[in-house]
């Protein structure tokens, strides 16, 4: 766990290492890639066999092994279902809303042009869920929802395959829960290759969205192009602006660290005092913790608390950090938000556990990472639709006028066959 002053925060910061590109796990994956391209599944089977804990032969999950997954879970965790169909409620309520801010329209840019916008979904979209350590059952929630929101036709989980050549039960009541239509024993890059690429049994989708481990994040980068998706997610972070409370800031630190041994907790206090208070925390709360040992070595790698001086410049660091989720634990975190601009979903007020995002508030997990919140935010409707432009057009002054401008700019650039096209539907 590292403790700086603010003063030093920019050397601090620009002295990180930067992430390189493991030149292995590239070719790897670009050796996976190639492979199920060639071959299929047979590809994805064999990869599965050294990466996965099984290899099953059907690599389609029966559509009454789903629905039976869910009915088993009403009996057995009635309480874990109720929990889920809250969760279901709040995410497909925050998904309407974020759907009724795209829309069709048409307007008449001048006299006889019409130019409009067509929101279209996509025809089939891919939700990854990863197994590893965790099995992220709400991560199936947070992808397939938006996506059936957004209109989308045909839904699919991918998912790796337990010792018993079936994904997690959990998992696959949760896709029936959400409205999967499809869910494969797929994990690691072969599943997303074959998502990307469809093989004998997968079917190629447009859009494959989900966090998964560093061979499924560079397998998503590689083959994007040849399929969309939703931002390439790289270890998990926070990062706490808070002025009390240190036994509420070691509570949500934790929360991100028992992660992933590379998960980066972070927190901006205003006094040093309250930084050994919350060091005092994080020790008592990591003596009872399950998953201490994950927890320890996440702080170990990446803890880090910065003492700031004002207000002003904690939200300067906060925006150069662009975190992931991003706490305000302060008086008035309203005055706070309008100068915050970089963080993948902001938690305002110290009630606003970043738990509750992860679960059952209804807004998206699956978030920029690794600073990436400078440019992009988090997975939504709108991963899963295409906005595509119209042009409708009846002669007239202002469409003789948008020609004759168009027909002087082709010129210019040397194009013409552009010109003379925009021409020949001039009137005389």
């Amino acid at each position: 766990m590292n403790c700086i002053n603010s003063t030093d925060f920019d050397s601090f910061w620009q002295g990180l290492s930067p992430q390189q590109e493991d030149k292995t796990l590239i070719a790897a994956v670009q050796e996976i890639i190639a492979a199920v391209r060639r071959e299929g599944d047979p590809a994805v089977r064999r990869f599965a066999l050294q990466f996965d804990k099984a290899s099953p032969e059907t690599l389609e999950v029966p559509l009454e092994t789903i629905q039976a997954a869910g009915e088993h879970l009403k009996q057995t965790e009635p309480e874990l279902v109720a929990a889920l169909e809250v969760a279901v409620g709040h995410i497909r309520g925050f998904a309407l809303h974020q759907k009724a801010q795209w829309v069709n329209f048409e307007y008449a840019a001048s006299p006889g042009l019409f130019t409009g916008q067509q929101v279209v979904p996509v025809q089939r979209a891919a939700v990854y869920v990863p197994a590893g350590r965790f099995p992220l059952i709400s991560t199936v929630l947070m992808g397939l929802i938006p996506a059936e929101v957004a209109g989308v036709e045909e839904l699919i989980v991918s998912t790796p395959p337990l010792e018993h050549g079936l994904p997690d039960i959990r998992i696959m009541a949760a896709a029936h829960l959400a409205g999967a239509g499809r869910v494969f024993a797929m994990g690691g890059a072969q599943a997303i290759a074959a998502l990307a690429l469809g093989t004998q049994t997968v079917p190629r989708v447009d859009v494959v969205v989900g966090p998964g481990n560093k061979y499924v994040a560079a397998a998503k980068r590689l083959l994007f192009g040849e399929v969309g998706i939703d931002l390439v997610a790289g270890p998990t972070d926070v990062l706490i602006i808070a002025e009390d409370a240190p036994d509420l800031i070691a509570a949500d630190m934790l929360a991100q660290a028992e992660h992933d041994p590379d998960a980066r907790a972070r927190v901006l206090v205003p006094s040093g005092t309250l930084a050994d208070h919350v060091v005092q925390c994080l020790e008592a709360r990591l003596a009872g913790l399950p998953t201490a040992s994950i927890a320890q070595a996440s702080l170990d790698a990446g803890g880090l608390i910065i003492i700031y001086r004002s207000k002003e410049e904690a939200i300067r660091i906060a925006n150069t950090i662009a975190p992931e989720h991003l706490e305000l634990q302060v008086a008035d975190p309203e005055s706070w938000v309008p100068a915050l601009r970089n963080y993948g979903s902001l938690f305002i007020g110290k009630h606003a556990v970043e738990a509750l995002g992860d679960y059952t508030a209804g807004i998206n997990h699956t978030l920029p990472t690794a600073g990436s919140a400078r440019f992009t935010g988090g997975l939504s409707v709108r991963h899963f639709l295409k906005t595509l432009t119209t042009l409708r057009c009846t002669p007239g002054p202002g469409y003789n006028q948008a020609c004759q401008a168009a027909e002087r700019i082709a010129r210019a650039e040397g194009l013409m066959a552009h010109a003379a096209s925009v021409l020949s539907r001039i009137s005389p």
